[in-house]
């Protein structure tokens, strides 16, 4: 059960952020989809459009996770109710609503054109509105409440995401500048700030699942943030090679970015650590094998693909070929998707009420997902090895690589549809057994 009725304002976050979950897993099916039928769509929806589909919804549900994620673990750090539920309230249906007027816009042909960044101006200053009825409802709250490691570096965290992204805002005819900033949006919250707001969520959930010391935690929590910001910000050097920047970017880019796998690998033995050496039994295993998994995925995906590529003399060749697709794909699953799943599966039941429940399909999602994700990521690597070989060094022609491709795009194809399964899955876990358990559950609209 929740300690604090504004908690239940996180239900609307997590079923929003499912909704948009589910469609972007849809996206990106219909994307694989044309990989392997190319004319599939391609009068009615062109595949740019559903690239686009499919890499903003990923964002915007990522990011309404974390909100929902804070909502409901700002008041139990804080030991205090959230300055106002209403503004939370009205601060979902604002960000939701922005999101799907994007998604309208750009099956018409409204869009900015920057990758990632394709919001239209008037939906990206509505995301600063968002943002900052969202940030100001936190720092309220934790102002008049108890003050904690992890509600301070998540609150650090949230502000950075805030903060970074006015840099979409500015957008110079300057191809360097323009691509430049754009770094600094899209690659500084990946691999900075969000990793701030991971770290944080992962302390709480341990913290409430394995009873360690909140002084061990801490520990944990400021050696890796320390590290991820580090790494994290010289790091993005390895990308300025390519946008014009001066050379000595290759050198920085490359030394930080081995550094990067670092805090990746301190998350899996902080996870295993807390869970194996200071456990004890939790009913909600799902949680926990969610919340190691991702750890462990995150480590595999933004660490060890990351650094696979990242080295100026290797991604002199690499760079933009299926590899850096691999990395994407397995990195953003295992970093920002299973730590919103695993707090959505700790949360849930307690906003729900619905101690205990049936796990099983939570656990059967866990491992049909993350195995058709390990299976995409591999059949994409491959792509990208032979696509490097063939295309980068031996100076073939790009289309006719691409029909030497085939098989694994096939194989991501099949994959994806595993993917989806396992999403469906997850999702009816969630659903409330009656009704009137899920209507009552949803907080009212009141300070």
């Amino acid at each position: 059960m929740i300690k604090y009725q504004s908690q239940n304002v996180a239900l609307y976050y997590f079923t929003g952020a499912l909704v948009l979950f589910f469609a972007q897993i849809v996206g990106g099916l219909l994307a694989g989809t044309v990989y392997v039928f190319p004319n599939f769509l391609s009068e009615l929806v062109p595949f740019n459009v559903i690239r686009m589909i499919h890499t903003n919804a990923l964002i915007v549900w990522l990011l309404m996770g974390f909100m929902g994620a804070a909502y409901y673990l700002i008041p139990e750090e804080t030991e205090t109710e959230l300055y106002s539920t209403k503004l939370a309230i009205i601060q979902f249906w604002l960000f939701l609503f922005g999101g799907l007027a994007a998604v309208v816009g750009y099956l018409f042909g409204i869009h900015g054109g920057r990758e990632f960044l394709e919001q239209p101006l008037w939906i990206k200053l509505a995301i600063v509105v968002v943002a900052l009825m969202f940030l100001f409802n936190l720092t309220m709250t934790i102002l008049k409440g108890r003050k904690t490691v992890i509600s301070n570096i998540l609150l650090m965290g949230l502000w950075g995401i805030a903060v970074f992204f006015l840099f979409a805002l500015y957008n110079p005819d300057n191809l360097v500048m323009d691509k430049t900033f754009w770094w600094w949006v899209v690659h500084l919250w990946v691999e900075g700030v969000w990793e701030l707001v991971m770290a944080s969520i992962l302390a709480f959930m341990m913290i409430k699942m394995t009873g360690v010391d909140r002084e061990v935690v801490e520990k944990w929590l400021y050696v890796i943030i320390g590290m991820a910001l580090f790494s994290g910000i010289l790091g993005m050097g390895h990308h300025y090679f390519w946008i014009g920047l001066p050379a000595y970017w290759q050198w920085i880019g490359s030394i930080f970015s081995v550094l990067e796998v670092i805090p990746f690998f301190a998350m899996v033995a902080f996870t295993f650590y807390m869970v194996l050496k200071r456990g004890r039994e939790h009913p909600n295993r799902a949680a926990i094998l969610w919340s190691v998994g991702c750890s462990v995925v995150a480590f595999l995906g933004a660490g060890v693909w990351g650094f696979m590529q990242t080295l100026a003399p290797v991604n002199y060749y690499t760079h933009g070929t299926q590899i850096t697709a691999a990395h994407g794909h397995l990195a953003f699953y295992g970093a920002y998707v299973m730590i919103n799943i695993a707090i959505f599966t700790y949360a849930m039941p307690n906003l729900l009420k619905r101690q205990p429940y049936n796990q099983g399909l939570s656990i059967a999602s866990f491992w049909i997902t993350t195995t058709a994700m390990i299976v995409m990521t591999f059949s994409l690597t491959f792509a990208g090895v032979v696509q490097t070989h063939l295309q980068r060094v031996n100076g073939e022609y790009y289309m006719d690589v691409q029909d030497q491709l085939s098989l694994f795009y096939q194989i991501r194809l099949g994959s994806g549809v595993f993917v989806l399964i396992g999403v469906l899955m997850l999702i009816v876990s969630f659903i409330p057994f009656t009704k009137k358990e899920a209507v009552s559950a949803l907080p009212q609209a009141a300070e």
